[in-house]
């Protein structure tokens, strides 16, 4: 039996609507089962659709105000990053109130994550690492092929895995990075479906982007992700951790399909980095599911 369920659809890592990535959030989805979350998601055809939910009892005694599920057109993600603050936003708008003044819990697949609010701002505190390697040598041949680029070219790799297990180039320049026009006809992307680049400016200036960045999905109906947030998390976490990055910076994403993402990147004294960006409301109302 069909029901109605608030929804809305946030465009985050931007103030201006248009210009970021979308997040398509549903409101109070109790009683949906996987298979209908599924299939809005592969409805919808956007890189994220999230579910807003009660927190688990778990998760409510350790101060959870809400949990959220995170669906791609082809499965659950234990975490990502512009949905964490889409969601946030759609929750606070919609008249959440948190237990805590100035921070929301987000409880998820990664367990709680924290998301600050200063004003209108929020960002979220990228969770720890469940990996931090280099990519195994046949891996990086492959990327290298696929990405149409010299192997000099590659400056460092790390697989950093938050939840979605990103595999990242540091490449030589940010000019390199867009002009990337991937061919994935020869990486078994079934396995590696979370590819990231990320190449250097040249600029010092403290709100000008000091790296432009792109995300690849090529196993799902989205293969670039305009602004991602997990994979500027990990890139924040490395590169600032070995002195590559000053501890705050703002990374831009999203330029090679027309969009203008700004992701602001803050490392703590006790090596916490807070990722964060605008986010604006571009549709409101319901949807039957």
């Amino acid at each position: 039996m069909s029901a109605s369920f608030p929804y809305r659809e946030v465009d985050v890592f931007t103030h201006e609507p248009l210009l970021g990535n979308p997040v398509a959030v549903v409101h109070d989805a109790v009683g949906l089962d996987d298979d209908r979350l599924a299939a809005f998601a592969r409805w919808t055809n956007l890189s994220e659709t999230t579910f807003l939910l009660p927190p688990t009892p778990e998760g409510a005694a350790e101060g959870a105000d809400y949990r959220l599920r995170i669906f791609t057109p082809a499965g659950e993600l234990p975490f990502a990053g512009h949905p964490t603050l889409g969601s946030c936003h759609a929750w606070l708008e919609a008249g959440g109130t948190p237990h805590r003044a100035g921070v929301v819990v987000q409880e998820c697949g990664v367990g709680l994550v924290a998301v600050h609010r200063d004003g209108d701002a929020l960002a979220f505190e990228a969770p720890d690492l469940l990996a931090d390697e280099p990519l195994e040598p046949e891996t990086l041949d492959a990327f290298v092929t696929a990405l149409g680029i010299p192997a000099g070219a590659v400056v460092d790799h790390r697989l950093l895995d938050n939840g979605p297990g990103w595999r990242v180039l540091l490449l030589d320049s940010a000019e390199r990075v867009l002009s990337l026009a991937p061919d994935w006809s020869g990486v078994d992307v079934e396995r590696f479906r979370a590819i990231g680049v990320v190449g250097p400016t040249g600029t010092t200036a403290p709100d000008e982007p000091a790296f432009e960045v792109r995300g690849f999905v090529p196993g799902i109906s989205v293969p670039e992700d305009p602004v991602t947030g997990s994979l500027n998390a990990v890139i924040g976490q490395w590169l600032t951790s070995t002195g590559r990055a000053p501890d705050r910076y703002v990374a831009r994403q999203g330029t090679a399909l027309g969009r203008d993402g700004r992701v602001h990147v803050t490392r703590a004294a006790d090596g916490t980095v807070r990722v964060g960006g605008g986010t604006v409301t571009c549709v409101t109302g319901t949807v039957t599911l």
